[in-house]
């Protein structure tokens, strides 16, 4: 009998450990199975033992007059071809600590909801649906919620942010320039996506580079730079950094993105709460959804991905500023990191890292080098003392 009971309880144990697999604070003497008729247990959790993991926390300093909100761009659910619902968006980014994202379905592309081109199961194609969705959601967690739309009926893929309804982008889809200027029109922002974008389907209209072309800026994409209609580029997408597009865009004056390009879960994905995790940093007026969409015009944004800031010289350098404090002392100076964001820093020919929140001392210098964060391509920040 008691090799039973011991049995019972290991199999209730690996049970919901299998029902619960992203958790990891389970105990075996946190479940007590009750038997309750032949074969049929119920089980009961030791709440003290089981609890939910604490949201994350991200500590970036204000930077002058602005607050730094953390942001991702580039989501998608199942109302196109990713893997979860809206609402569950917005669980994960709270969880990560984000400020502020928006979904980016694709307009032209629903495989997963039976649609087929820009139709979805039973002739629903209102293409603000998941933004809807999300939008009680967000409004109750207090994370700010663009409405955006991936644009992919072309050889480039682009993302139309901040536009008051998607439904009229996808009435002029047979011509994804009057898309992106519906867009622009609607006082829109559009940035393109993963420039690297490669042809997957040959036998078919081409979609991108082909395998092994190397990445250009396209003249289709110079004419829609120079009608108006192209504001950032993503210089890192997913997993991918893309360091030409550094330079393409201090020699266009355009804003850098670091986007996660999501379909699956976010655990599935990146795990939980990882570090290096892509996301694009705002430098905001304050908290709110009009002073998000200010900064993106202004162009005061720049990317955090794979422990590495991306984007032009004066925002990267005023974050810099503002999260490393530097004091000099008899014998040196002192980096004081009062931010969760990494640095490694050259000085007098020797490469050291200052941690997260960390502190480093260093001999007396004139010009840091701050090797992982870029301001272009091959080019890291330089700090004059």
């Amino acid at each position: 009998m008691h090799n039973r009971r011991d049995f019972l309880k290991r199999f209730a144990f690996l049970g919901a450990a299998a029902a619960l697999p992203f958790h990891n604070l389970l105990a075996e003497n946190a479940l007590t199975p009750k038997p309750i008729g032949t074969g049929l247990f119920k089980v009961s959790y030791d709440q003290e033992i089981f609890q939910k993991r604490p949201t994350r926390k991200i500590t970036i300093p204000d930077a002058g007059e602005f607050k730094v909100l953390k942001g991702d761009f580039h989501i998608h659910t199942l109302f196109s071809d990713g893997q979860v619902m809206p609402k569950d968006r917005v669980a994960e980014a709270v969880d990560n600590g984000l400020d502020v994202i928006s979904i980016t379905d694709h307009i032209e592309y629903h495989p997963n909801l039976g649609g087929t081109a820009l139709k979805f199961a039973e002739n629903n194609d209102d293409h603000n649906r998941s933004y809807n969705l999300a939008k009680p959601e967000a409004d109750k967690s207090k994370l700010i919620l663009v409405r955006g739309a991936e644009i992919t009926k072309s050889e480039w893929h682009f993302n139309a942010l901040f536009v008051n309804d998607i439904n009229p982008i996808a009435a002029v889809v047979d011509d994804w320039e009057k898309m992106l200027a519906v867009s622009v029109e609607q006082g829109g922002y559009i940035h393109w996506n993963h420039p690297n974008w490669i042809d997957r389907t040959p036998d078919k209209a081409p979609f991108g580079l082909k395998q092994g072309e190397p990445m250009r800026f396209f003249n289709e994409i110079d004419a829609v730079h120079k009608r108006g209609h192209l504001h950032g580029i993503e210089v890192f997408n997913g997993v991918s950094f893309y360091p030409i597009a550094l330079d393409w865009c201090n020699e266009r004056d355009l804003a850098t993105h670091a986007n996660s390009d999501i379909h699956q879960s976010e655990w599935n994905t990146y795990g939980s709460q990882n570090p290096l995790r892509p996301m694009t940093l705002i430098f905001a007026k304050d908290r709110s959804y009009e002073s998000v969409r200010e900064a993106f015009f202004a162009k005061r944004i720049v990317g955090w991905a794979a422990n590495m800031i991306l984007g032009r010289q004066p925002w990267v350098e005023k974050l810099f500023r503002a999260s490393v404090e530097i004091k000099k002392s008899a014998t040196g100076l002192t980096l004081q990191n009062l931010s969760d964001i990494s640095c490694l820093i050259e000085a007098g020919g020797k490469s050291s890292e200052l941690a997260a929140q960390g502190t480093l001392a260093i001999d007396s210098t004139q010009k840091l080098t701050v090797s992982n964060w870029f301001v272009g391509m091959n080019k890291p920040l330089e700090v004059v003392l």
